[in-house]
């Protein structure tokens, strides 16, 4: 899966401007198994929203079969190794809390959701923010693609989940949520929009959809050689771009800001809702 220059940004500009190549992997990048002599890749900036849009020939098909939580976390124990090391991270070390605290804040104060709100995770992972949901006695359930993540998810944590990918779900047989998450999932996928256009099919009427990106612009500003801009991740967003992207896929009335994270994580955060 090589990634393309879309033609337009989610701002409506087609001018980009190119911001950063790469000829090898930048430090600390997971050492995926790619063909020998294959890394050549770069980002483009949109000059009008500071979005920035990968481009590379690069086939990271097989990332999304598997290899990626190879890579990252190892066997199904490593899943679970990494997720209590994270859930033991003291509360001001932690990003999943100040999310999470984030999130509830939101909820305790728009006056638009019942006590317990019906939550569903895309892209859940190891589970530590359905888990940390779970802790608040809210319904949660967690889509994931990965069997091991699910089955950590499913045997470990207790959480409900769905071992698909979500454009495979029909939400007929799981029902509609008050709030749809998104956390670090969006800069994976080439089509954010279409992503996000298919998590408002599990909206209730009124329900909210949070997703968290990667802030190019400002991790740029510390230099090329972040994380937010690893091989992985197609886009890194700016506040303008990812509000832009909202309005795209049918959502507005947004709730939006950027933070510096405990784990120095540049970071843009959305809420927002369908039209009326």
């Amino acid at each position: 899966m090589s990634l393309a220059l879309a033609d337009r940004c989610f701002c409506g500009s087609s001018e980009w401007q190119p911001a950063v190549t790469y000829a090898a992997p930048p430090t600390g990048e997971t050492p995926f198994p790619l063909p020998k002599g294959s890394y050549n890749r770069g980002y483009f900036r949109c000059p009008t929203c500071g979005h920035l849009h990968g481009q590379h020939n690069i086939d990271l098909g097989f990332l999304y079969d598997g290899a990626y939580v190879d890579a990252t976390y190892g066997d199904y124990d490593g899943i679970a190794r990494t997720f209590d090391r994270i859930k033991a991270l003291p509360p001001d070390k932690s990003d999943n809390v100040g999310r999470v605290a984030r999130i509830r804040e939101f909820t305790e104060g728009s006056g638009r959701f019942p006590t317990e709100p019906r939550l569903l995770d895309i892209g859940a992972g190891l589970g530590v923010f359905p888990s940390a949901i779970k802790d608040l006695g809210w319904d949660v359930t967690a889509i994931d693609p990965d069997p091991r993540a699910a089955r950590h998810m499913r045997e470990r944590l207790g959480i409900p989940v769905i071992e698909a990918d979500i454009f495979d779900v029909d939400p007929g047989n799981v029902g509609t949520f008050d709030i749809v998450t998104l956390n670090k999932v969006l800069e994976h996928v080439v089509d954010p929009d279409a992503l996000l256009h298919r998590c408002s099919d599990f909206l209730n009427e009124g329900g909210v959809i949070y997703f968290e990106v990667p802030d190019g612009p400002a991790a740029l500003t510390d230099g090329p050689h972040r994380e937010e801009f690893f091989i992985e991740h197609h886009h890194a967003f700016s506040l303008e771009s990812a509000r832009h992207l909202a309005r795209m896929s049918g959502l507005a009335n947004f709730e939006s800001g950027t933070i510096v994270e405990p784990s120095t994580k540049y970071t843009v955060y959305v809420f927002c809702w369908k039209n009326p």
